[in-house]
């Protein structure tokens, strides 16, 4: 399968610096302004519009990065459970107003549950439950407005979890999405498995993949290529297993080093 073009996750401070590299060639993008829990009706509303304004001369796919912080879908608490939907019904309104088919969402899993699945068997199937329940309403949404929701890795050790999850929920607007950074750490850190094996485990689930580079030990966000990510096999198992993924580099700083990043990938035949 040939990849589709590398597109960038950003803020809309970044977006004039870019705008030639994305727009000229048709990339994707994801907005990240809206993750923050403390963002006021009137700041919202200004990005919104700051954001529609510009809008019109990307032509490519499009999506957000949906609240996380404190927002567990896997809470046992019912009540706290009400405000994370609230939380996500509030991503895909912003989402409606600036045309996003895809709304990225974190994985409840982590090392710890892994470890005790077998210690604590009833946790696992709590949080499937939990977050059908809190997903529900979400879903429902997200198919009215054309979105659809991506499951990414964040603790995750092992890459089948939240595989399970999706295919569990089975529903048209959810699928898995992979942090390549995250993994690296999990598998630097927690003797979990390689970045590829994510791939491979998500296979044609895998709708949304979020491109960094990292060096097994923490969250790093680096320029694909400044860590110690094995690049060739990602691309290849990502062209191997994946059906049409959304390509997104998601890098902590130097935006204005993306167009050479990706550059250096298409020199060495992996990406465009």
């Amino acid at each position: 399968m040939t990849l589709p073009l590398l597109g960038t996750a950003l803020l809309y401070d970044h977006f004039a610096t870019l705008r030639p590299w994305i727009c000229d060639a048709g990339r994707a993008i994801e907005i990240q302004d809206f993750v923050t829990p403390n963002l006021g009706e009137t700041e919202t509303a200004d990005l919104i519009a700051a954001w529609q304004r510009v809008l019109p001369a990307q032509t490519g796919p499009r999506g957000i990065h949906g609240p996380f912080f404190g927002l567990d879908l896997g809470n046992p608490d019912r009540e706290i459970r009400a405000i994370i939907t609230r939380r996500f019904l509030w991503g895909l309104e912003i989402a409606e107003a600036l045309a996003a088919t895809h709304m990225v969402v974190h994985s409840p899993f982590s090392y710890w549950l892994h470890l005790n699945r077998a210690n604590y068997p009833h946790i696992e199937p709590a949080i499937f439950d939990a977050a059908a329940e809190c997903l529900a309403p979400v879903l429902a949404r997200a198919a009215d407005v054309g979105c659809t929701l991506m499951l990414e890795n964040i603790d995750d050790t092992d890459p089948s979890a939240r595989v399970r999850l999706v295919q569990t929920l089975d529903h048209p607007n959810l699928r898995v999405s992979l942090d390549t950074g995250h993994a690296e750490l999990a598998h630097g850190q927690y003797r979990a498995p390689p970045v590829v094996d994510f791939i491979a485990a998500a296979g044609d689930l895998l709708g949304h993949v979020h491109l960094q580079d990292a060096d097994g030990y923490a969250d790093r966000h680096w320029h694909p290529g400044d860590g110690r990510i094995p690049w060739r096999p990602v691309f290849t198992a990502l062209a191997e297993y994946a059906q049409n993924p959304r390509l997104i580099l998601e890098v902590r700083g130097d935006h204005a080093r993306l167009p050479e990043t990706v550059a250096r990938l298409e020199t060495l035949g992996l990406a465009r």
